[in-house]
């Protein structure tokens, strides 16, 4: 067996040009997402996958502002916690606090720029490298099993699916962290509302800078929405 030519395929495979989806497919497999972010029964089990992105999120910035990670747990409500440690404060501590409600906006518009490349292999690798790097600082029941799921689903599109099928996945994916980024903002807003959010990201990072709660929530708003904006129009646009 030629090694290096199995090896070249391979890579090929990943970062070469990849099937170019027709129009339809790019709006189906917006609608899809946004019908998943907004229809509450299948909002609730889908947002696993955005908590999955947003601890990754902090994990990742934890460790490139010198923090040390301890820990990710995911919970069964779909919230999450990432422990890292380090100074209490200063800037890495603020940069790890803001980076989770960015993180699946951050990532679904990296995957758009991949996708107007016809990335498609790339972006399904990424996805694997996440989860595999999530799953190894899990530490409780429920993230395990959530992380194997979502790992599950991707791996069975990639290794059994049409080049069709994986490009739509693709898109979809890449739809759903885009929208699925700006619904939570929303929700965060609503608990610090009532009072239920009190430990939220946005109110640590009051505490850690002075700024408003409501300000970093107008700021992840922005943000997301922006990123949103841009992919659409990269996406959409002839």
């Amino acid at each position: 067996m030629d090694r290096s030519g199995t090896i070249a395929c391979v890579i090929s495979d990943i970062f070469g040009e990849q099937f170019q989806p027709p129009a339809a497919m790019v709006l189906i497999t917006a609608a899809a997402a946004l019908l998943v972010v907004l229809w509450d029964a299948l909002w609730r089990p889908a947002r696993n996958v955005v908590t999955i992105v947003h601890e990754a999120g902090h994990a990742l910035v934890a460790l490139l502002a010198g923090r040390r990670l301890s820990s990710i747990r995911l919970h069964s409500d779909t919230s999450g916690v990432t422990v890292s440690r380090g100074r209490t404060d200063g800037p890495g501590m603020v940069c790890t606090a803001l980076a989770g409600y960015l993180a699946p906006s951050v990532l679904g518009l990296a995957f758009a720029g991949l996708l107007l490349s016809e990335r498609v292999g790339v972006v399904l690798v990424t996805c694997a490298v996440l989860l595999l790097g999530v799953l190894v600082m899990i530490r409780n029941l429920y993230g395990v099993l959530s992380v194997l799921v979502t790992g599950g689903v991707l791996f069975a599109v990639s290794w059994l699916a049409t080049e069709e099928v994986k490009a739509a996945f693709a898109y979809l994916i890449t739809w759903f962290l885009l929208v699925g980024g700006v619904r939570p903002v929303f929700e965060l807003q609503r608990k610090r509302r009532r009072g239920r959010a009190r430990d939220s990201d946005a109110d640590q990072l009051h505490r850690l800078t002075g700024a408003p709660g409501l300000f970093w929530v107008g700021m992840f708003a922005v943000i997301n929405t922006g990123a949103l904006a841009v992919a659409a129009a990269w996406l959409l646009v002839p």
